[in-house]
């Protein structure tokens, strides 16, 4: 795995498996931002892109993540029923801002999607409530004389 890289995680909606796709920096922050409902003073690219489909009439129907070929995952944009060949992420982040649903090819979660415990998802819950509720002075030791 490549260390310090974001990592998308695509999760099937009624089973235990998700596609791992690695992403760029940047392309984790739009993702991000869209999540978290953060609107940027000026239109970012994406933003940009949903603005344009707005302005011109047309609606991004759906995503489709497809394959993966050599290591490099491929995305469909669906408009009007046309189709555009998209990277994941940048599809990603335009469902996000559109609303609309993002499918996974099923031969591509038998090929490459892995399994998500359910018990794992406890434990990283659990895991994330702690995170948010500790600080800092939590681990001061008091200092002895």
């Amino acid at each position: 795995m490549p260390s310090g890289v974001p990592m998308l995680l695509l999760r099937e909606v009624d089973g235990t498996r998700a596609l791992p796709i690695w992403i760029g920096a940047a392309e984790a922050a739009a993702i991000a931002n869209a999540l978290e409902g953060v609107e940027p003073p000026r239109p970012l690219t994406h933003d940009l892109f949903v603005m344009m489909l707005e302005v011109f009439g047309h609606t991004l129907e759906e995503v489709r993540i497809t394959a993966l070929s050599e290591g490099t995952f491929y995305a469909l944009l669906v408009v009007d029923s046309e189709q555009i060949s998209a990277r994941p992420s940048d599809a990603v982040a335009l469902a996000l801002r559109c609303g609309a649903p993002l499918y996974g090819a099923p031969e591509l979660l038998d090929e490459v999607g892995v399994e998500i415990l359910p018990e794992r998802d406890e434990e990283v819950e659990k895991f994330r409530e702690f995170l948010d509720n500790v600080s800092p002075e939590d681990f001061d030791t008091p200092q002895e004389s």
